[in-house]
């Protein structure tokens, strides 16, 4: 069986990034880019739970 995936939403504008994760991944330390709202944030994932851990200056 495929285990169930889910898209990373952007932390600021709330919509689906290019990023699947499934539910047991973590992610420390990502860039996570919004092709919406046009960011890129540095996110740390766990449990499905993003947090932000700093947005970049550019």
């Amino acid at each position: 069986m495929a285990e169930q995936q889910i898209w990373v939403l952007c932390p600021v504008c709330n919509s689906k990034t290019r990023t699947k994760i499934r539910k047991d991944t973590e992610l420390v330390n990502f860039p996570l880019f919004c092709p919406k709202c046009k960011k890129e944030n540095l996110v740390t994932i766990k449990n499905g739970i993003t947090t932000i851990i700093k947005e970049p200056d550019a």
